[in-house]
């Protein structure tokens, strides 16, 4: 636990990563911020020395970047981790710039880019895949998922103008679209064909220009997904429906059990799992542990040559279908895929 990381950028995320890797062992851990305020809390709350001069803090002998900062600047710090040869885990993604150019720089130089997938770590999650790779219910007809939430919540300590998700490109619906498609298209694939609709549906002060969201109708050739996303569910909210020929799977993730319908015994199977509390001021349902597990992932691949389940490929893939759903809405067509 002697590798040194550094956290770039000391946001909500970027302190929760440095809780994870801390709660995995790691001692050195460093952070960059250009605020004066984030570092100082990140110093005060977990210890760690921090800098605002990103070139200086590479003087240290850095093994990975756990690059979160905003979207809209990954690309910034992915070329450098690619230029120095340093392992990198990047935050969520909702814009694609330099994504191929990164994927060829980084497969040449073989340095590991390591995309989000947090909700792929949910405990339900996992145990949702064991289900249906298993084919217990049978052959699936269609899916209904709605996760909903509430923006001003996510930051209930500033003003939701204050950060990127206030921003139309990285406005904080779109950015919920491929995080939720993330684990879908490694559990189902994509899909071939897909038609959807976005807009903004009401105001949220400080985010005047965003699309609040998104409805996706996605064709598997034998099956349908239907995805709702929004930020303006004033309980935040995961609801999945699972219809198979031979038993339905529901989920709601308040229950912290996955029901299971067998129409021949006419039961509900239920199946518990358990979660580790939410960090102070997180909704409950938002367990740290998928985070812990995601940095523990990563920093296996990073240091131990391990396997790492997502890529750069699938992140850009899933971006992709992330804009087929605007262009349908926009142009009033079904998008291929």
């Amino acid at each position: 636990m002697e590798k040194k990381i550094l956290v770039i950028g000391l946001g909500s995320m970027g302190k929760r990563r440095v809780r994870n890797l801390q709660a995995l062992g790691y001692k050195n851990v460093y952070g960059f911020d250009l605020r004066s305020d984030r570092r100082l809390e990140a110093q005060q709350r977990y210890g760690i020395d921090v800098y605002e001069d990103f070139e200086l803090a590479l003087k240290e002998p850095i093994a990975a970047f756990i690059i979160s900062v905003p979207p809209d600047l990954h690309h910034i710090y992915m070329k450098r981790a690619v230029e120095l040869g340093i392992p990198a885990f990047i935050e969520a993604s909702v814009v694609d710039t330099d994504m191929e150019f990164l994927i060829e720089k980084a497969k040449d130089k073989s340095v590991l880019l390591a995309p989000s997938c947090t909700l792929h770590f949910h405990p339900a999650i996992k145990k949702i895949t064991q289900i249906v790779s298993s084919r217990e219910l049978g052959s699936i007809s269609n899916i209904l998922y709605h996760s909903g939430q509430y923006l001003p919540d996510w930051h209930s300590y500033e003003p939701v103008s204050e950060y990127y998700v206030s921003k139309k490109e990285t406005g904080g619906g779109r950015e919920i679209v491929p995080f939720e498609l993330t684990w879908i298209t490694m559990l189902f694939g994509f899909p071939t064909r897909i038609v959807g609709l976005y807009k903004k549906t009401i105001n949220i002060e400080g985010a005047a220009n965003i699309d609040d969201t998104y409805n996706l109708l996605m064709d598997y050739e034998n099956m349908i997904f239907n995805l709702s996303v929004d930020v303006v569910s004033r309980y935040a909210t995961r609801r999945l429906v699972i219809n198979g020929s031979d038993k339905q799977l529901y989920w709601n993730w308040d229950d912290n059990l996955i029901k299971i319908y067998d129409p021949v015994s006419n039961v509900w199977e239920e199946i518990a799992y358990e979660t580790l509390s939410a960090e102070s001021g997180y909704n409950k349902n938002i367990t740290e542990q998928m985070y812990i597990d995601e940095m523990d992932m990563f920093t296996n691949a990073a240091f131990n040559a391990k396997s790492y389940p997502n890529s750069l490929e699938h992140d850009h893939k899933v971006l992709k279908v992330l804009y087929a759903v605007e262009d349908s809405d926009d142009r009033n067509i079904i998008s291929t895929f």
